[in-house]
C-alpha cells in the first residue's frame, strides 16, 4: 500500500519543475499520466548525456509515470485532456501563464468539470503581477530570489549552484501545496489552484536576507565557502589538495575542535566562548584551523574530527557518492535494468517513510507508450484511436502507423 495510492495526477508541461513535482508524487504511489508533445516528447529526453538516444536524466525524472503523446494545440487533444481531468485529483502544469487559457483549458473551466480538481501552476513569476508574462527559467529566478548574488567568492562573478536548484525548490513547494490542498479537500470536497513562482520558491529559502536589510540596512554579500555571522564554518585545504568542510560553530563543538587541533588555550578563551565573540575573530580562527588541516590528508582530518564529535565532511563527487557505504545502506543508490539489458544507477527516494515508503516500480516511459490504455480507459474506441494517430493528434514510438 502506497501513501498516495488512488491519487490520479495529470502532468502537463516539460523539463524540470512540473515534472519533478509529479515524479515526487509518483514515487509514493500516485498514478501519474505525463502528457508529451508528439514525436519529440519532453525536451529533457535529449538533455545532457544520452544513452541509446535518450538522456539518463530522463530515467530519473519520469520514473513511475505513464506517457501519452498529444498535440495540445488541436481541439481533439484538448477534449482528451478534459476527459482525463474528470477522473484526476491533481493537474500539474508549468507553461507560460496564459497558455492553458489559449488552449481552452483554463483551470476555472476544468474545475467546473471536476470541482475536486487541484491544479498546480508553476511559472517563473507567478500567475499575477507585472512580470507574469516574462519568460522565466530557473537561473533567472535564482538571481531574482537573491541566491545568485551570494554564490561567489568575494569580488568574483556570481556563479550558478551547479544544478537547477530554482526549479527543484519550486517543484518541492508545489508538492507541499498539493498535499495541503488534498488534506483540505478531505473536509471541503473542493479543489483549488496552487500558484508557485520559481523566484518565490528561491526567496522563501533565503533565511535572514530580507530582515537584515530591513532592520540594519545590511545587504548580505557573497562569502565564498564561509557562512557569514556563524563561526567557524568554512572549507579548509588539506595536505593532499582536497578540501574539508568543518562546522565548528556550536559553543561546545568549538571547544572540542580546538582541543582536537591542539589549541586548548583557544578552547578556554572567553573571547571565543560564544558565536558573537567568534565572529569578531573569525579570520584568525579560520587561519588557525587551516594551519592544522594543511598538515594532514583529508581522511586523517575527518578521522580526527569524527573522534572529537565535530561535524566535518569532504566534498563528494559522483564517484564518491556511487561507492559510499552510507548512501548504499540507506538505499539512496538504486539500480534499474535498461532496455539494452544494462544496469543504470539512479538516486533513491526521499523522504523515507516507515510504513508506506516510496518505490521504483516502473521505468521512465517511451513517448506515447501508454496511449492505448489511457484512451481506452476514458471510453475512446479503437477506430477513433486509429483516426487520431492518422491525423497526428496522438503519436507513439512503437505504433504501427509510424513504422
Amino acid at each position: 500500500m502506497s501513501c498516495l495510492q488512488g491519487i490520479k495526477v495529470l502532468e502537463l508541461g516539460q523539463l524540470i519543475a512540473g515534472p519533478f513535482a509529479a515524479k515526487t508524487l509518483a514515487d509514493f504511489g500516485a498514478d501519474v499520466i505525463k502528457v508529451e508533445t508528439p514525436i519529440t516528447g519532453d525536451a529533457l529526453r535529449k538533455w545532457r548525456l544520452l544513452k541509446n538516444g535518450t538522456s539518463v536524466w530522463w530515467q530519473v525524472q519520469s520514473r513511475n509515470k505513464k506517457s501519452i503523446s498529444l498535440d495540445l494545440k488541436k481541439a481533439e487533444a484538448q477534449e482528451i485532456i478534459r476527459a482525463l481531468v474528470r477522473e484526476c485529483d491533481v493537474m500539474i502544469e508549468n507553461f507560460r501563464p496564459g497558455t492553458l487559457e489559449e488552449w481552452g483549458l483554463d483551470p476555472k473551466d476544468l474545475q467546473k468539470l471536476n470541482p475536486r480538481l487541484i491544479v498546480l501552476r508553476i511559472s517563473g513569476y507567478g500567475q499575477t503581477g507585472p512580470y507574469k508574462d516574462r519568460p522565466g527559467f530557473g537561473v533567472v529566478a535564482e538571481a531574482m530570489g537573491g541566491l545568485r548574488h551570494l554564490t561567489a567568492e568575494p569580488g568574483r562573478v556570481p556563479v550558478r549552484v551547479g544544478v537547477s536548484i530554482g526549479d527543484t525548490l519550486a517543484a518541492l513547494h508545489g508538492v507541499i501545496g498539493i498535499l495541503l490542498a488534498l488534506h483540505e479537500r478531505s473536509s471541503s470536497g473542493l479543489g483549488q489552484v496552487i500558484d508557485v513562482a520559481l523566484y518565490e520558491a528561491v526567496f522563501n529559502c533565503m533565511e535572514s536576507l530580507l530582515p537584515e536589510y530591513s532592520a540594519f540596512g545590511e545587504v548580505r554579500q557573497a562569502a565564498g565557502s564561509a557562512l557569514p555571522g556563524i563561526a567557524p564554518t568554512n572549507a579548509y585545504l588539506c595536505k593532499d589538495g582536497a578540501y574539508v568542510l568543518i562546522a565548528g560553530n556550536g559553543d561546545s563543538i568549538f571547544k572540542r575542535l580546538m582541543i582536537a587541533i591542539g589549541q586548548e588555550e583557544m578552547s578556554n578563551n572567553p573571547d571565543y566562548a560564544d558565536n558573537t565573540g567568534r565572529v569578531k575573530h573569525v579570520a584568525y580562527i579560520d587561519r588557525i584551523i587551516g594551519q592544522w588541516t594543511i598538515l594532514h590528508d583529508v581522511e586523517e582530518v575527518l578521522q580526527a574530527l569524527e573522534q572529537a564529535r565535530v561535524p566535518a565532511g569532504k566534498i563528494y563527487t559522483a564517484a564518491d557518492i556511487a561507492r559510499d557505504p552510507h548512501f548504499i545502506a540507506r538505499q539512496m543508490i538504486m539500480s534499474e535494468t535498461q532496455d539494452d539489458g544494462t544496469e543504470l544507477q539512479v538516486p533513491g527516494i526521499v523522504p523515507k517513510l516507515s510504513r508506506t515508503p516510496g518505490q521504483l516500480l516502473r521505468k521512465a516511459p517511451k513517448i506515447g507508450q501508454d496511449n492505448l490504455k489511457i484512451l481506452r480507459d476514458i471510453g475512446i474506441t479503437e477506430e477513433q484511436i486509429q483516426i487520431m494517430y492518422q491525423q497526428g493528434i496522438i503519436w507513439s514510438e512503437d505504433h504501427p502507423i509510424e513504422k
